[in-house]
This record gives C-alpha cells, structure tokens and sequence, in this order.
C-alpha cells in the first residue's frame, strides 16, 4: 500500500480545486521555569500561532486566527510556611469541616488558626461577613494586611475532597481569582492536608496544577481584542517536593497543553479547519515528535483502493477533499508488548446532508465540534509523543470529512459498501459518523491491534441519556471498561457503561442490504454502538466512547478537550 503523506504543498496541489482553506498549526516551542514551566497555549511560532499555506486561498470569510504570544506559567512545589509566603494571592483550599469554629468563633483547623492569628483573628471575621462555608464553588479574595501576601483566598470544596475533579476545580477557581485581581504570583495550600498519603499528593499537585492552566486558558484567536493573563507563577505548599513531584507536574504539563491543542480544534471554525488541514495538524505532531510518531495520510484515491466506499460515501457532497489520518506510536529503545489503536470521528463540519439538521436543537451552527472524538485522539497522540511511554504500541487513527449536500452526494436510500465487505443501505444521511467510523475501525483491527477505543459526538441520544456532563461507554469487554474506568478515575473525566443490548439489533436490519444505519430513535446510543460492533475483529477488545453532551461546554460556549486526559492515562496503563 502507497501512502500519502501530506505534506504542506502537496497537499494543496492534491487537493487546490476542492479546499478554500489551508492553515496550519506551528511548532511548539518548549521552555523551563522554575522546576515547571506550562505554556497555556501549545501554538507559537516565528510568525504567530498559525502559518498560512504559501499556496492557499483566503478562508470564506478572510478569517485568520489572531497571532497571540503564548503566556507560560511556571509551577514549583514548596514546604515553607504559609504566613511567610511572599506574592500576590495565598490561595487556601477548604472544606466546610475545615472551616468549623470553637466557641470564641476562631478556627480549629490548625492552617486556618495560623493565618488568623497573624491576621489578628481579621480572617475568621471576615468569612462569617461574607457567609463562606466552604461549599463547592463559593470563594472569596481578601486584602488583608499581615501577610506576606497582598490577598488571601479561600475556596471551597465541599464536605470532603479527594476527587480528581474536586482539586482540578479548586486550580480552575484559583485560576479565576488571579485573572480577576490581575495576580502575577499566586500559591495554593489545602487548609487539611495531613490525611494524604503520598501517592494522593502526587495526584493531588497534579490536579491542582492542570486545572489551573486550563482555568487560565481563553481561546481569543478568534476576538479582535484579548486581554493577556498576568499570572507568571504558581507554587503548590504543604504536598511535598522532590524529583517524583517534578516529574508529575511535567506530566500535567503535557496533558494540559494536548487538552488545550484539542479545545482550539473544536473551537476552530469549519471555514478554517477542513480535513486537509486537520490533516496537517495530525502530520506536524508526527513531525514534532519523529522520534516515537510517524504519520500515514491518505487521500481520497488511496481510500478507494481500500474498498473505504461507507466512508468515501458521506465524503462524496463536499468541496473540501477526505483524508484519511494514521499516526503510529513506538516506543524508544524496545519493543511492544501491547498494541492498541484510537479511532476518533472526524466530522469537521456535518450539515446532515439530504437528512438536513433543522428545527430547534438540531445544533447545526455547532457542528463544528463534531471531530471532537479526532481532537481527543489527536490531543492523545500529542501528550503520548512527549511522554513516551514504554513498551506500547498505539495507531491513532480518524477519518476526516465534510457531510455536506451537493449533485455528488449520498442519498438516502443509498447502499455503500464498508472495506469489510459488509453493505449497508443509508435510511438517514445525518447518521454519517458511524459510516466514516465503520471504515476506520475496519483498518485499525488490520493494524494487528489488541485493543480498540473509539471516541465520537455520535448520539443525541446519549446526551438526552446521560446530560451534557457524562460520556457513554459501550463494550462487550468488562477488562477493558475496568481499564477505561479507572483511567477516567484519574482524568477525573466522567463516563457511564450503557448496555450493548443485542436484541436491539432486529431494528437494523435492512430488506435489501446487510444492515441499516440508523433504527429509529428508541435506544438510538445504543443501537450506534451495535452498529459500530459489526466492525470491530471479535478477537479485538473494543469500546466505543460517545462524548456528545461534554465534548462542549454550553456555558462558556467552548470546547472541553474531553476525553484527552482519559485516553493517555489510559495508555500508560497498559504500558510495562
């Protein structure tokens, strides 16, 4: 097999008569601060964040990407006392048990009791003012004299904290505090730390650390205008120090700027991010890392040799040319002992196509976010690329398009042939993801893989399920979603196992062709996974992830990069 491998001109030539746009991400210029040093955002270069192709034409719209200098972050790990610290915020994690008071209404948590006495009992005053209890997303910033510190803040973590997510929102919240007291030096202490062991202080740091990068992070490429954060540093008291400390804060690093990488390709506007240029971002991570990572892309007629006719149908409306996208993972220095691959969709736009999304919710000016699973694959490869994890072999694999409406296009009633043989009469055009799916997992079980993780926004259903908040995890494999679960656990990325109900199956068969790809909305996740399981070699371990409701956050209206920090916590585990 010939592949193509994309590169930044032959790309455009391949495919100048079909792609409006062409940008590209630049590289990635890594710095050290103190023990850590994060860059919020992965993208720098010579030229600012994006480099436009020498031979492309203007985005529809002439929109490019505003060039914005990365702010960085550093983080160090410190034991000193908290009354002596020096800067801006002295941010202290409480629980509503830590803030419970004696009968003079002074603290009996023993941080909380220091910082009162030196603030002359100002700080036991001023919380009951204020009314703070310590619940799950109260905070409060105070300018108290005493301290080294201009500000002192308390933020709330409920009854108890010993989440992934608990500690990553108490970074998230501090993130606020600073970006509001426009605070260039801030350090975080948990009021009851003594009860961790020292594992949970690894973990701990670490959450706190990433979800203060990620609260910090604001996607502005697309605003005329941004502000820039003033936070420069950041240092963890009272969870340890030392080398194995540094170590999972570089950790945290990584994962944190491959979830940024994922939320600024979802965030991206179909205009600007097409399949050739996903393409080229899946190659520019290859070319970062090309000591561990090497990138296969493969263009429409290379696809068509494959027999890919499920995926080369929802391709065939769009002006914009499918690429297929295989990077591979191998670790230095050895060789694999397990080999596994994730396949993420990677619909960068998806109108429905004959079956045009319309009406209330049908959410077509958000599908953009519709590669969201290829974000989650590609942010993997990413973090993977600078971890290097031994002794694993992974394939990232997406298969990207348009689902778009054109004389060219797939109609419904159409019966395309998947590269497995299998023929599948298409009752519903927007039901396109699991069409371009069923191919990539056809070529990933061919890559000699053992296990198998699909990620996509593939179901209204499974948000109707399960809300906005909580991916659906289907598998025939209780190993594997013991394995998943934990990762999550770790990730502090929330998912559900929902049913693989096999009698379900009846409502996809077809008079005509081996199967239907839609078979009405009752059960709809679940009959998308079973559908996808036609796919999948019965040797090969596999679990499909619907990510639809938190692939977004509504509320800030921004991409989540969910699905990135499970997925390479995942592949260290099955690394020696």
């Amino acid at each position: 097999m010939a592949a193509i491998v994309v590169s930044l001109a032959s790309a455009l030539v391949a495919s100048s008569s079909r792609s409006s746009s062409s940008l590209v991400f630049a590289k990635l210029r890594s710095s050290t601060a103190l023990r850590v040093s994060f860059a919020v955002s992965p993208f720098s270069s010579r030229r600012g964040r994006f480099m436009a192709h020498t031979l492309a034409q203007a985005t529809l719209g002439l929109t490019l990407p505003a060039s914005i200098e990365a702010p960085k972050v550093s983080f160090a790990a410190k034991e000193i006392d908290v009354t002596e610290w020096k800067g801006d915020i002295l941010a202290v994690g409480v629980t509503e048990k830590d803030m419970s008071k004696d009968d003079n209404s002074r603290f009996e948590n023993s941080i909380l009791k220091k910082l009162d006495s030196q603030l002359g009992g100002l700080l036991a005053e001023a919380s009951s003012e204020e009314d703070f209890t310590g619940k799950v997303g109260q905070s409060t910033v105070l300018r108290l004299p005493g301290l080294g510190s201009k500000r002192v803040g308390l933020i709330g973590l409920g009854q108890s904290a010993s989440t992934t997510a608990a500690f990553r929102g108490l970074g998230e919240a501090v993130a606020a505090a600073a970006k509001a007291a426009q605070a260039s030096d801030v350090a975080i202490v948990l009021a009851s730390s003594e009860g961790l062991s020292a594992e949970l202080k690894l973990n701990t740091a670490t959450a706190i650390a990433s979800g203060t990068v990620l609260g910090l992070y604001e996607d502005n490429r697309y605003k005329s205008e941004s502000k820039k954060p003033a936070l420069k540093s950041v240092d963890i008291l009272g969870l340890g120090t030392g080398p194995e400390l540094e170590k999972k804060l570089k950790y945290a690093e990584y994962v944190s700027s491959a979830v940024i990488f994922g939320r600024e390709l979802v965030n991206s506007p179909a205009n600007v991010l097409t399949p050739v240029v996903l393409a080229e971002e899946a190659s520019k991570i290859a070319s970062l890392y090309s000591d561990v990572l090497s990138a296969t892309i493969l263009d429409a007629e290379e696809c068509k040799k494959l027999k890919m006719g499920s995926y080369l149908g929802v391709a065939a409306a769009s002006a914009n040319a499918p690429y297929f996208i295989h990077l591979c993972y191998k670790p230095p220095g050895g060789s694999a002992k397990v080999k596994l691959a994730l396949v993420g969709k990677g619909l960068t736009f998806d109108s429905g196509g004959y079956n045009i999304k319309t009406g209330p919710g049908c959410l077509i000016e958000l599908m953009k976010f519709d590669m969201g699973g290829s974000a989650a694959v590609l942010g993997a490869a990413k973090a993977i690329g600078q971890i290097k994890p031994p002794g694993v072999e992974v394939h990232f694999i997406v298969a990207a398009c348009e689902n778009m409406i054109s004389g060219t296009g797939m109609r419904p009633g159409d019966i395309v042939t998947a590269s497995n043989g299998k023929t599948i009469e298409v009752n519903n055009t927007d039901a396109e993801g699991r069409l371009t799916l069923a191919d990539a997992l056809v070529y990933a079980c061919n890559q000699g893989v053992e296990k198998i993780v699909d990620l996509a926004t593939l179901t209204g259903a499974c948000i109707v399920a399960l809300g906005p908040s909580i991916a659906g995890i289907f598998t025939p494999s209780d190993d594997l979603a013991k394995e998943v679960v934990a990762a999550s656990e770790v990730s502090g990325e929330k998912l559900w196992r929902m049913p693989l109900e096999e009698s379900y199956w009846e409502s996809m068969k077809s008079g005509v062709a081996d199967m239907v790809n839609t078979g009405g909305r009752p059960g709809g996740a679940i009959t998308a996974a079973l559908f996808l399981k036609q796919f999948v070699d019965e040797k090969v371990q596999w679990m499909h992830i619907d990510l639809a409701g938190p692939v977004w956050n509504e509320k800030k209206r921004a991409a989540t990069g969910f699905g990135i920090a499970t997925l390479v916590e995942w592949v260290l585990k099955n690394s020696s």
